[in-house]
């Protein structure tokens, strides 16, 4: 059985979790903000934040952070109830950054967890840290100091970064959704950025496709008509000597328990047969033409296939393909160009394109609400997940479900696609 078919583990319910990364100055993925919302069997969400945490806790350690976090930090907010009694110690302290709210006061209790916390391996970051912030006290603890720049001025932001960033204590910039606030962050001596500017379309220029990049795209061309011609799939895939090296790789690895080993392209692609090899050969590509870009585009695009395509047999999407919808949903990030530049030569149904092409003020697609859902659930946006939910007749427990299936599946298939050495 291929990695593809396998079913996916089956997780409880639980808390709402999404993520959003924190990058490095060279946009390189240094950890993950956990979002999480309590559970609920309607369409809402619990705002219990101390229970919603103890549960998000608890689904951590069953998902594992490897698989949550792609092996980087995360970020955990916390309240002084959760400090006090001690659950954050159930995570790894060496994969786990504390964050201390803005409404924790910096008492003597606070103080004591933050001593144990640190004694225990944890890092720790004070969230929304601004200028006069009543935690000051709490500085000699903290790793990391978040501001939110949409809130404290570029001039306080350099002089908080003046006043307390060293090689113990890093700046942390928030809410950094674009491509300006990110330069000018960096200049005011920020280390890390938290958002999702590098995802934004202002960053998108209108250039050309490289020329590797455009064999990739060709592949995706010619698995997206009617009818497959492996004779020029072979071709391309030989040609190509990164896609040529992963398929044989995978095909002779553990997990499909092949009789023989794989001797030759043709041999494989047959061995593969029509479906699964659509699906390895998108999947494929996008990790190729992303290797060179930050990880957590090409693992998203990954998540955002499987979710829709797991929801597709409860939703209503016409003759489109949910997989590939999702797939493609981020290759004008991934590849830096505009939308429009990397569907031109795919064959694509019309809804499929009408929707990856939609912008704000463009009419709604037989789509909409389904692509609407995925990336609220990526951004943790909980109001959205329940109204598209509700739109869809998508309870919320099946939703969640249906994410946390998702991305184990996609890390699952990342770690088993490496990287060609160079």
């Amino acid at each position: 059985m291929s990695a593809s078919t396998q079913p996916a583990p089956t997780f409880e319910t639980g808390p709402c979790l999404a993520r959003q990364p924190i990058l490095t100055e060279d946009e390189k993925v240094f950890a993950y903000e956990m979002l999480f919302r309590g559970d609920s069997q309607e369409n809402r969400f619990n705002s219990d934040g101390e229970s919603a945490t103890r549960s998000a806790i608890d689904t951590l350690i069953v998902l594992g952070l490897d698989v949550v976090c792609d092996g980087r930090f995360a970020f955990i907010n916390c309240t002084q109830e959760t400090l006090l009694k001690d659950y954050i110690a159930l995570l790894p302290p060496d994969g786990t950054v504390v964050e201390i709210q803005e409404a924790v006061p910096a008492d003597e209790g606070t103080m004591a967890a933050c001593l144990r916390l640190k004694k225990a391996g944890f890092a720790i970051a004070l969230d929304h840290f601004e200028p006069q912030d009543p935690r000051e006290a709490l500085i000699p603890y903290a790793d990391f100091l978040k501001v939110d720049i949409r809130k404290v001025s570029p001039e306080q932001c350099a002089s908080l970064a003046a006043r307390y960033a060293s090689k113990r204590c890093r700046m942390l910039a928030l809410k950094v959704q674009s491509r300006e606030e990110f330069v000018t962050a960096r200049k005011n001596g920020f280390m890390y950025f938290q958002g999702y500017f590098f995802r934004r379309p202002e960053r998108m220029r209108a250039r050309q496709i490289p020329a590797s990049q455009a064999t990739y795209l060709r592949v995706l061309k010619a698995i997206s008509g009617t009818e497959l011609d492996f004779n020029e799939i072979e071709s391309l895939v030989k040609h190509e000597a990164s896609l040529c090296y992963r398929l044989l790789r995978y095909l002779n690895s553990p997990m499909l328990a092949l009789p023989s080993p794989v001797q030759s392209v043709r041999h494989g692609l047959n061995l593969l047969g029509e479906r699964e090899l659509v699906r390895w050969l998108r999947m494929a590509t996008t990790l190729v033409m992303g290797q060179e870009k930050c990880s957590d585009l090409v693992l998203s695009s990954l998540v955002r296939a499987r979710f829709c395509e797991l929801l597709a047999p409860k939703v209503e999407h016409g003759k489109s393909d949910l997989f590939l919808l999702g797939m493609l949903s981020l290759m004008d990030a991934i590849l830096e160009v505009p939308m429009g530049l990397v569907l031109e030569g795919i064959a694509l149904e019309p809804d499929t394109k009408a929707e990856l092409l939609r912008t704000k003020n463009s009419p709604e697609t037989l789509l909409s609400a389904i692509s609407t859902l995925m990336v609220a659930r990526e951004l943790g946006d909980w109001e959205a997940v329940a109204a598209q939910g509700k739109k869809l007749n998508l309870s919320l427990p099946h939703i969640n479900r249906t994410y946390n299936e998702a991305l184990a599946w996609a890390h699952q298939i990342a770690g088993a696609m490496p990287r060609p050495t160079r």
